[in-house]
């Protein structure tokens, strides 16, 4: 199982080169999972920038693979995550959901580097 960090579903949807070692991931929905917050994030991202008839529409995507809800337990963890990673908030409960899980995080941010069951997609040199 996976979780693919917002910056991995924007980068993916922009089609950049990094977006595209993002897209098989996104693409298979069986093996993917979607924490509530990535929901939240993607989202508002999307209704920023296409407006929010072409975000509903894209956020949909999302629901084919397994949502999961922010929940006590995670929220728990996240905290302990966060304090012990020096993680924000929201980078704390989108590890602790892949961690509760036992998924594997992939993401392009930095701060995640060296966490066990993170897989760092690095950002190419223009």
């Amino acid at each position: 199982m996976i979780v693919v960090d917002t910056c991995g579903w924007i980068e993916a949807l922009a089609d950049t080169p990094i977006g595209r070692e993002y897209q098989p991931l996104i693409g298979h929905t069986d093996e993917l999972i979607v924490p509530t917050l990535i929901q939240f994030e993607f989202y508002k991202w999307l209704s920023r920038t296409l407006g929010e008839p072409a975000a509903n529409e894209i956020i949909a995507t999302t629901q084919a693979s397994r949502v999961v809800p922010l929940t006590s337990e995670i929220a728990l963890f996240a905290a302990d995550l966060s304090r012990e990673h020096s993680l924000a908030t929201a980078d704390a409960i989108i590890y602790a959901t892949a961690r509760t899980h036992d998924a594997e995080l992939v993401t392009s941010d930095a701060h995640f580097r060296d966490l066990p069951g993170v897989r760092l997609v690095a950002k190419k040199s223009r």
